[in-house]
C-alpha cells in the first residue's frame, strides 16, 4: 500500500511546517544516513510524522535547517524515536539540533521488561506489523532516491505516536515512567565524540595486548587506511577490515609475497594498497625502541580486600531485585555503578547522590536495599 507523504525540498516548504506542527502535542521522528558509503557521514534524510500527517525533509536539497531546530527545541512538542541515539547525535553534529521533551519506545519497552526491542519486533508483536528491511543498508545520499525507499523510510515514524501512547500506559501502570523519562532526559543530551590527537590504536579493539612493535605497524596501517578512505570517500571497512589489520599486524609482511600468504586481503586490495602496506609495516619496524608506541596503562586502584564482597554482595541483590521485577540485571544497576558502590560504601539514602553513574530513580526505587546491604556487609566484616 502506497504512504502518502509530503516531500520537503525547500526553506519556505521547512518554515511552512514547522509552523503547522508546533499545534502538535507529539511528533515521530527518525533519520537516515549514508555511514555505510562514505567517510564522513551525514543525515540524508529526516522523517517526521503526526496522527494524520507524514513529511520527508531532505536536508542535502538545502542547508538552513535552522527552523526545524526551533520545532525540536519546543517542550511542550513530544519528540518520539525508536533506538535515539544516533540520531540525537547526528542532528546535533550535522544542524546543532537540540532536542527536548524526547521519548525514546525503545528505552521504553527495555523498561517494561521487553527482551527483542528493534523496531520491526516491536510493531510486529503490538500490531502484526511487518517492516520491509530490505533498504537498511542502502546508499541514502543517492539523487534521487527511489520512491519505494522514501517510503520504507516514513513507515519507520507511521507507528511511532501510537506505540507510544501504549507503552507510556503499560509504564505509569507499573510505576516506572518516571524512570523513562529521566532515560530519555539523559539521551536527549548525547553528542558526538569530540576529535582528539590520540593515536588511532587507543579505539582499536586488542590493541592493549599488542607489544610496542606490533602497535607501531597497527598504527601505520591505521593511519594509511584513514587517509584512503577520506581520499576515496568510503567508509574505513570498505577499505580494509579490522580483521585483515589483525592478520597483517600479526605476520607483518616484508613484502608482496609475504602479505598475499597471510590472506588477509583481496587480490584487488593486494593491487590497490599492497605496496604502501608493505612499506608502512617495514617502515613501522625500523624505528628505534624510543620511538616505538606504548598503549597507556591506569595502575591498578589499591583497594581494600572489603570492596570485591561489597561488590559481590550488591551483584547478588541487583540480579535478585532484575529477576523480581523482569528488567535486564544491567538496567536495574551496571557493572559501573557496582564497582563505585562498593568503593565508596554509602552509610546513607543521601551518600548515593555522589555516585554520579547512579540514575534518581535508581537512588529512589533501590537506595534502601542498597544502603541496607552495605550496612549488613560491613557488619560482616567487623565481627
Amino acid at each position: 500500500m502506497t504512504t502518502k507523504y509530503k516531500p520537503i525540498n525547500t526553506k519556505t516548504d521547512l518554515e511552512k511546517i514547522t509552523r503547522d506542527l508546533k499545534k502538535e502535542k507529539s511528533i515521530a521522528v527518525d533519520v537516515e544516513a549514508d555511514s555505510m558509503y562514505h567517510f564522513k557521514e551525514k543525515v540524508c534524510l529526516i522523517q517526521l510524522a503526526t496522527k494524520k500527517e507524514y513529511f520527508v525533509i531532505d536536508p542535502l536539497q538545502f542547508q538552513d535547517l535552522s527552523s526545524l531546530n526551533i520545532l525540536f527545541s519546543n517542550s511542550d512538542i513530544k519528540k518520539i524515536f525508536h533506538g535515539a541515539d544516533f540520531d540525537v547525535r547526528s542532528l546535533y553534529r550535522d544542524f546543532n539540533i537540540k532536542i527536548k521533551n524526547l521519548f525514546d519506545t525503545q528505552i521504553a519497552c527495555m523498561f517494561l521488561g521487553i527482551r527483542e526491542t528493534s523496531l520491526d519486533a516491536v510493531l510486529k508483536k503490538r500490531f502484526k506489523i511487518s517492516l520491509n528491511k530490505k533498504y537498511r543498508k542502502k546508499d541514502w545520499a543517492e539523487r534521487p532516491l527511489p520512491e519505494d525507499m522514501i517510503e520504507y523510510a516514513v513507515k519507520d515514524t507511521i507507528y511511532l505516536i501510537k506505540l507510544a501512547e501504549i507503552l507510556e500506559k503499560e509504564l505509569k501502570k507499573m510505576g516506572r515512567i518516571s524512570w523513562v523519562y529521566e532515560e530519555c532526559e539523559i539521551l536527549s543530551k548525547v553528542r558526538p565524540a569530540l576529535l582528539n590527537s590520540e593515536p588511532l590504536f587507543m579505539k582499536f579493539k586488542g590493541a592493549g595486548h599488542l607489544n610496542r612493535k606490533s602497535l607501531a605497524v597497527l598504527e601505520a596501517l591505521l593511519q594509511f587506511r584513514l587517509s584512503m578512505a577520506e581520499k576515496k570517500d568510503r567508509p574505513l571497512f570498505k577499505i580494509i577490515g579490522n580483521n585483515s589489520l589483525v592478520k597483517i599486524v600479526k605476520e607483518k609482511p616484508a613484502n608482496l609475497r609475504q602479505l598475499e600468504k597471510t590472506k588477509a586481503l583481496s587480490q584487488k586490495q593486494i593491487e590497490m594498497y599492497g605496496d604502501a602496506i608493505v612499506k608502512a609495516a617495514n617502515n613501522s619496524l625500523t624505528l628505534p625502541t624510543a620511538d616505538l608506541p606504548v598503549y597507556p596503562r591506569r595502575k591498578a586502584q589499591f583497594l581494600p580486600p572489603e570492596v570485591p564482597l561489597r561488590a559481590k554482595a550488591v551483584k547478588r541483590w541487583r540480579d535478585s531485585k532484575a529477576k523480581e521485577i523482569g528488567l535486564e540485571p544491567s538496567i536495574v544497576c551496571n557493572r559501573s555503578i557496582i564497582n563505585s558502590i562498593a568503593i565508596q560504601n554509602p552509610v546513607h539514602l543521601k551518600d548515593l547522590s555522589k555516585i554520579k553513574e547512579m540514575k534518581k530513580w535508581q537512588q529512589k526505587e533501590f537506595g534502601r536495599d542498597i544502603v541496607a546491604i552495605l550496612k549488613n556487609e560491613t557488619h560482616k566484616v567487623n565481627n
